[in-house]
C-alpha cells in the first residue's frame, strides 16, 4: 500500500475512543484513522449513517462488539464504500430472550442509580478471568465506560436489543474480511466468531490465546499486529 488507507473504527458497548489507543497508535503510520462516537443514537441505523458521515470516501472498517454489529449495519447500507472489514469479538446473530432480559435487568439497574454495579458486572464479562487483578487495566476500562455514562449506556442497549439478524447478509460480503476473537470470549464465544468467518467468503479467522472479548484493550499488541496484517496483506 503506497498511501495511507481511511480506517474507520467502532467502538463497543459502553466504549470510546481509548478502547482503540494502541491500534491507534501504532497504526497511523498505514491508514488515516477516524473512530466513531456511538453516545447519542438509539438504533443501529443511526449509529451506521454517524459513521459512515464520520469519514469521506472509501475505508477499511473494523468494529469490535457493538461496533461489529453497527460494521455489519454498515455493510447492509453502503458496501461499496468499504474495502476491507475487520469483526472484532461480536456476533451476527441478533438477541436472544435471555439477552434481551439480562439486558432490561441492566437497564433497570441503570435507571435505579446503581451504574456502579452495572459496570462491575460488565467488567467481569469483559476481560479474561486471570486479568481481574490487574489494577492498570480494570481502572482503565472503567473509568472509559463511566465517560460514556448511564444515559448513552440505555441509548445503546435499545439500539442492539433492536438490531437485525445478520446471518443471512454474511454471504453478500466481497471484501477481504478479517474476523478475531479472543479464546475466553465469554459475551461472542469462540464459536459465534468461527460462525461468521463460515459464512462470509475471503475470510480470515485470527484467535487470540488467553484473551476475553475486549481484546483491544487486554491484547492490544496482538491485535494491531492482526490489523496491521489486515491493513497490508488481506
Amino acid at each position: 500500500m503506497t498511501e495511507r488507507e481511511n480506517l474507520l473504527l467502532l467502538p463497543g458497548l459502553l466504549c470510546d475512543a481509548a478502547m482503540w489507543n494502541h491500534q491507534r497508535k501504532y497504526l497511523a503510520q498505514v491508514a488515516e484513522i477516524t473512530i466513531a462516537d456511538f453516545t447519542r443514537s438509539e438504533s443501529m441505523a443511526g449509529m451506521a449513517e454517524a459513521a459512515l458521515a464520520a469519514v469521506q470516501g472509501n475505508f477499511a472498517l473494523a468494529g469490535l462488539s457493538m461496533g461489529g454489529y453497527v460494521a455489519m449495519e454498515i455493510m447492509r447500507r453502503a458496501p461499496e464504500r468499504v474495502s476491507r472489514l475487520a469483526l472484532l469479538d461480536t456476533s451476527a446473530r441478533s438477541d436472544t430472550q435471555e439477552q434481551i432480559q439480562r439486558r432490561h435487568q441492566l437497564m433497570q439497574l441503570t435507571r435505579d442509580g446503581k451504574f456502579d454495579e452495572v459496570l462491575s458486572i460488565f467488567l467481569s464479562l469483559l476481560i479474561h478471568p486471570g486479568r481481574m487483578q490487574d489494577e492498570a487495566l480494570c481502572k482503565e476500562i472503567v473509568e472509559m465506560n463511566r465517560r460514556i455514562g448511564p444515559e448513552a449506556f440505555l441509548r445503546q442497549q435499545k439500539a442492539m436489543m433492536g438490531r437485525h439478524d445478520s446471518l443471512d447478509d454474511l454471504g453478500r460480503i466481497t471484501c477481504p474480511t478479517l474476523v478475531l476473537c479472543g479464546t475466553h470470549d465469554a459475551l461472542t464465544p469462540l464459536e459465534i466468531n468461527e460462525e461468521i468467518a463460515s459464512r462470509i467468503p475471503h475470510s480470515h479467522l485470527a484467535i487470540i490465546e488467553d484473551c476475553g472479548h475486549l481484546s483491544t484493550m487486554e491484547q492490544p499488541q496482538a491485535v494491531t499486529v492482526m490489523l496491521r496484517e489486515w491493513l497490508l496483506y488481506l
